[in-house]
C-alpha cells in the first residue's frame, strides 16, 4: 500500500496553474460524469489522436485534430482524478492501477502514431515509448521503495509535452518547412525534438536512479565483503 499511498510531488513547470483549473472544472461538471467517464474520454482521445496522425499521410489538416484530441487527452487523463478528490470518492488501489494502465496504453498510441506520420521516422516514435515508459517505471518504484510520486522530471511533465506538440503541430498545419535531409536521411523538427527528449529522458533516469540507489544504500547498508 505505500506505492498507492506515496506523496505527489508537482514539480513541473504548469502543475500550480494547472491544479486550479483542473478543480475549477471538477467542481462545474454535472454530478452524472464519473471519474471513469473521463478515463474513458482520455483512452478514446489518445486513440484518436494516433489515427488523426497516420491520417496526416494524406491531408496535414489532421493536424488540427490531432491538436484538439491532445487537448480532449489532457482533460480526460488529468480531469479524472482531481474529479474523485473533488468529490471525495476516491479509490486509490483501483485508480493507482488504472491510471498508469492508462497512461502506458495513451503513451503507445501517441508515439507509434506519431511514427506512423510523414513528420516522425517510426524508430523515433518507438524510442520515445521507450524512453517514456523506462522514466514511468522509475517512477513507480520510487513510489513504493521511497514512499513519494514525482512523476515530473526536472520542469517537463506529460501537459508540458502536450503543449510541445501541439505548438509543433501548428507550425506544420500552417506550412512551416520543418524537414530536412541528416546524413541522407530525410528528417523534420520532430525527429529532432523526439531524439532530444528521448535523449534527455534517458539521462534523467540515469541520474535520478543513481540518486535513488545511494540514498536507499545509505538506508540499508550492503555487506561487508570480508
Amino acid at each position: 500500500m505505500s506505492a498507492v499511498n506515496a506523496v505527489r510531488e508537482p514539480n513541473f513547470l504548469l502543475a500550480r496553474h494547472e491544479k486550479r483549473v483542473l478543480t475549477a472544472i471538477a467542481r462545474r461538471l454535472p454530478r452524472w460524469v464519473l471519474p471513469n467517464d473521463l478515463t474513458a474520454l482520455g483512452v478514446a482521445a489518445a486513440i484518436g489522436i494516433c489515427i488523426a496522425y497516420q491520417a496526416t499521410n494524406a491531408d496535414h489538416r489532421w493536424l488540427w485534430v490531432a491538436s484538439a484530441l491532445l487537448v480532449v487527452h489532457w482533460l480526460g487523463d488529468s480531469l479524472d482524478g482531481t474529479l474523485a478528490r473533488v468529490r471525495g470518492i476516491e479509490r486509490p488501489r483501483y485508480g493507482y492501477y488504472l491510471d498508469h494502465l492508462v497512461d502506458a496504453l495513451s503513451t503507445a498510441c501517441i508515439g507509434i502514431g506519431l511514427g506512423l506520420s510523414p513528420f516522425m521516422l517510426l524508430a523515433v516514435g518507438a524510442l520515445i515509448v521507450v524512453a517514456y515508459l523506462m522514466l514511468s517505471i522509475n517512477v513507480y518504484l520510487e513510489s513504493y521503495a521511497l514512499g513519494r510520486f514525482s512523476i515530473g522530471y526536472g520542469k517537463v511533465g506529460p501537459t508540458e509535452v502536450r503543449v510541445l506538440l501541439i505548438a509543433l503541430n501548428t507550425a506544420l498545419a500552417l506550412g512551416i518547412a520543418l524537414d530536412f535531409k541528416l546524413a541522407g536521411i530525410g528528417m523534420t523538427v520532430f525527429d529532432v525534438v523526439g531524439l532530444a527528449v528521448a535523449a534527455v529522458m534517458v539521462a534523467l533516469m540515469i541520474g535520478r536512479a543513481a540518486v535513488n540507489l545511494r540514498q536507499l544504500g545509505r538506508d540499508e547498508p550492503a555487506a561487508a565483503r570480508f
